[in-house]
């Protein structure tokens, strides 16, 4: 069976997946496959708002318990915060239950080992082959082997000073007026009180989960209320979650959106200045704006590109060195402070960005002019490689060569279903929709049917 995605494992819950009794056995892998013989025989277990965080909860922890591990269970956190705190107490594991921006009839699991890394591709592939494996769960340990739960009920307060340690002592946010949605998800508490424990006026929107509320209508997926409450206010930026926290993004005192994109641009002159970017360099997705890249030219630092998926992102940091990188949706991940991308700590680092600088959010992220994207997508009967059609590589190339430096276009096959996305970017949207149609023509034509 296969349970991994790009980010952890997710599904519909009770539906195939996410039902308690596949859980249970995925609790009972995991710990098989994490059990660190001279760890402490301990998994850290956090989740996000859901309904279905509960059930899911039990049933690792059943798993888990059953497998001779012990589990400590700190309740709603922000995913960052779950791999924070799997390294600071030294734990064989840390696992989040969320689905991140997914609704809420949707949830997952997101693994961490003990060094607060996403699993590798060979430790899923492990914990895959034992929960397909029938005779698994039958091999249990029994008496006094059988392992404990525990609670830590101050873990939200640890990793909110952690936070806090990520700018310098002394350095506080007064006079500065924030709206913070937290999508009624997992941050609903961590964003604003760190950030009114550190002088902020704060004024919190989206924070009452009942359960079922998360990410409906409301955080880094529909910034539309954000944008309304900030002016409302007369706030100076406006900060966006997704439900577990792992990502940011933000609208300035206008109301205007800044993307993912804009921050990674803003933050990674200031490191370059501090002298603490790594090689001189930011790894993003190739879904980053051309006017990313050309901004990040002009400071003379280097953009790097990889596969859509912030794990891909994280690979190629470990693998060169480098300590700086994020995507275009909102994770920004900084390695000097956490091993995934962690929602209060970008928002934290841009708000204290702006206390440097003294000036309003839209002038300091004035300097990075994204060009107009436009993305469709092309349902196609099944998963095929369309470089090897001739009429829609040269209805590519035609494009590229009529765009030259003054665009880009990128054409992939969905991960996840029988699509294929076309992105074009231009100086000019009708030149950009256009180009995107013709190109979306071809394949639809050849392949499939546009939706």
């Amino acid at each position: 069976m296969k349970l991994f995605g790009t980010d952890g494992i997710r599904g519909k819950v009770n539906r195939t997946l996410m039902t308690p009794e596949n859980v249970l056995k995925i609790g009972m892998a995991t710990a098989s496959v994490l059990r660190n013989e001279h760890g402490r025989y301990m998994v850290l277990i956090g989740k996000d708002t859901r309904l279905s965080g509960y059930m899911i909860e039990s049933a690792l922890t059943s798993g888990i318990c059953s497998k001779g591990m012990n589990v400590t269970l700190v309740g709603p956190i922000p995913t960052p915060g779950v791999a924070f705190l799997t390294r600071a107490l030294r734990l064989d594991a840390g696992i989040a239950i969320s689905a991140s921006h997914n609704p809420f009839e949707d949830n997952g699991i997101k693994i961490f080992s003990s060094d607060g890394f996403k699993l590798s591709d060979e430790l899923e592939k492990e914990i895959e082959k034992k929960v397909a494996d029938e005779n698994f769960p039958s091999r249990r340990i029994t008496g006094d082997k059988i392992g404990r739960a525990y609670r830590l009920d101050d873990a939200t307060g640890r990793y909110i000073e952690y936070v806090k340690s990520t700018i310098p002592r002394g350095m506080d946010l007064e006079g500065i007026k924030v709206v913070v949605d937290a999508a009624n998800g997992a941050a609903y508490k961590v964003t604003p009180v760190l950030l009114r424990e550190l002088g902020a006026e704060v004024i919190s929107i989206n924070d009452k989960p009942d359960g079922v509320n998360i990410n409906r209508d409301c955080g880094s997926l529909h910034l539309e209320c954000l944008s309304k409450a900030v002016i409302e206010h007369k706030a100076h930026i406006g900060v966006a979650h997704d439900g577990d926290a792992d990502r940011t993004l933000f609208v300035d005192e206008k109301g205007i959106t800044v993307d993912g994109d804009v921050i990674m641009g803003i933050l990674a002159t200031e490191l370059k200045r501090e002298n603490k970017l790594q090689g001189n360099c930011v790894v993003a997705t190739v879904m980053s704006n051309l006017g990313l890249q050309k901004y990040l030219d002009r400071q003379k630092i280097k953009l790097v590109k990889t596969k859509v998926g912030d794990r891909y992102v994280v690979e190629e940091m470990r693998k060169k060195g480098y300590n700086f990188g994020g995507e275009q949706s909102g994770h920004i991940i900084f390695f000097d402070y956490n091993t995934t991308g962690d929602g209060p700590i970008t928002a934290l680092q841009v708000l204290y960005l702006m206390r440097k600088k003294n000036r309003p959010f839209s002038e300091i992220t004035a300097d990075i002019k994204l060009y107009p994207q436009v993305l469709l997508n092309v349902k196609v009967a099944a998963k095929t490689d369309f470089k090897d059609d001739p009429e829609i590589v040269k209805a590519i190339q035609k494009a590229t060569d009529k765009l030259g430096d003054e665009g880009r276009i990128l054409v992939r096959p969905s991960g996840t279903e029988p699509k294929i996305r076309v992105m074009v970017e231009a100086n000019d949207l009708s030149m950009a929709s256009s180009i995107a149609e013709d190109i979306a023509g071809v394949i639809q034509k050849k392949l499939g049917v546009i939706i």
